[in-house]
């Protein structure tokens, strides 16, 4: 197979870019030449590029023409006009979860506490299926940036599903940590939702994923959600609760507890916790309980490396985990951070699929089905928890 040169680009240059350039640098399997940035805010632009010696692009249409591949790095708000207008120029598209969503009605006093859950749920549907007809029309391809598929632990998983032909009954799922850093985190028409939407597609997109695997192995067709049923809460916002200062409580009209229970089309379940309310760095684990088999995947924290310090300012210059109060005590260190959560192995297996055509696991279908049991458990919420049918497209 002939190595092949990509030219790549990064739409937003705020965190998730910031990883995102990091993971490009470990791409192996193609030379890839990072062409540029570009992002709304020029200064930010011109700040982001400056450290990394590139360019910034004119406009966001300028940078599509220019690349092969861009990363869509913007608020979730973003995601389908970004994809859309990449695929429109055959560009493939890298975007980051979650795939898309609802983010209001336009109006300046958006509620999305208030508003309804049915009509966000079909119109998280129709931005859905605009980005799979652009796909379609397209001779380029999604590719949704859904780290979990790529961690160690899940990949592992799938291997042993895949060569031990189990059946999955039950599946439990969680992601939580004290509140996100990004500003328009909590925020409905920036962020489509809260918990259930920014903590849960994480372990959600992994469960729906090796039902899928499951599928594919034991039936010749992937097992996908077919109902849920959910609640969720908004903890911190709640007049008996008593704020030490350690979690952050400034959400507008997102929740910060929430939980969705899923059933398969085979009958089988699974059920995932997302919460903004842990102490002590971020939480995500995956158990998966089969009938030939159990495992129980902790991408974080892991237990590679354990480490007590004395005082706090003896680990002032290290990085221990992300979202760790404190360095003082035993902490879990990761050795590689972005190794164990997936971010390298998610873009050499993008960047295969640009350059030479292979199949990507994050798939716009993947993503696509995580979003319709999101808006669905929204649904189940605002109904006391009913169960609510899947919409798959």
């Amino acid at each position: 197979m002939q190595r092949k040169t990509v030219r790549s680009g990064l739409v937003g240059a705020g965190f998730a870019a910031e990883f995102h350039y990091e993971s490009i640098q470990r791409v192996h399997s193609a030379d890839v030449e990072v062409v540029g940035v570009y992002d709304s805010d020029a200064d930010r632009a011109a700040a982001f590029a400056t450290e990394r010696g590139l360019e910034v692009a004119e406009s966001l249409e300028a940078l599509i023409d220019a690349c092969d591949v861009v990363h869509a790095c913007v608020p979730p708000v973003a995601h389908e006009p970004v994809a859309v207008a990449a695929l429109e120029r055959d560009t493939f598209v890298i975007v980051e979860k979650p795939f898309t969503g609802y983010f209001g009605d336009g109006s300046d006093d958006f509620d999305g506490q208030t508003f309804s859950k049915e009509a966000m749920l079909e119109g998280a549907l129709a931005s859905i299926q605009r980005m799979l007809d652009a796909e379609q029309a397209s001779q380029a391809r999604i590719c949704y940036a859904e780290n979990f598929v790529y961690a160690p632990a899940i990949q592992k998983e799938r291997e042993i599903i895949e060569k031990s032909g189990a059946q999955i009954l039950w599946m439990n799922g969680e992601e939580g940590h004290s509140g996100s850093h990004a500003p328009a985190y909590g925020t409905w028409k920036f962020s489509g939702g809260g918990s259930l939407m920014g903590k849960s597609c994480h372990p959600l997109s992994a469960i729906l994923y090796f039902k899928r695997v499951e599928g594919r192995s034991r039936l010749g067709e992937p097992i996908r959600p077919k109902a849920v049923s959910a609640r969720t809460h908004r903890l911190t916002a709640s007049p008996h609760y008593d704020d030490k200062g350690h979690l952050r409580s400034d959400y507008k009209d997102g929740e910060d507890f929430g939980h969705i229970h899923i059933v398969f089309d085979d009958d089988m379940v699974a059920d995932v916790f997302a919460s903004e309310i842990l102490l002590g760095g971020v939480r995500n684990r995956l158990e998966v309980a089969a009938n030939n088999h159990r495992t129980i995947c902790n991408i974080n924290p892991n237990t590679a490396m354990q480490t007590y310090n004395e005082r706090e300012e003896y680990f002032k210059d290290i990085y221990v985990v992300e979202k760790t109060g404190t360095k003082q005590g035993w902490s879990n260190p990761a050795p590689d951070e972005d190794y164990f959560n997936g971010y390298p192995n998610e873009a050499e297996a993008f960047y295969r699929t640009v350059a030479y055509g292979e199949e990507p696991e994050g798939s716009s279908s993947l993503g696509a089905d995580t979003i319709a049991v999101i808006y669905s458990a929204y649904l189940s919420d605002e109904r006391g928890g009913a169960e609510v049918p899947v919409q798959t497209l």
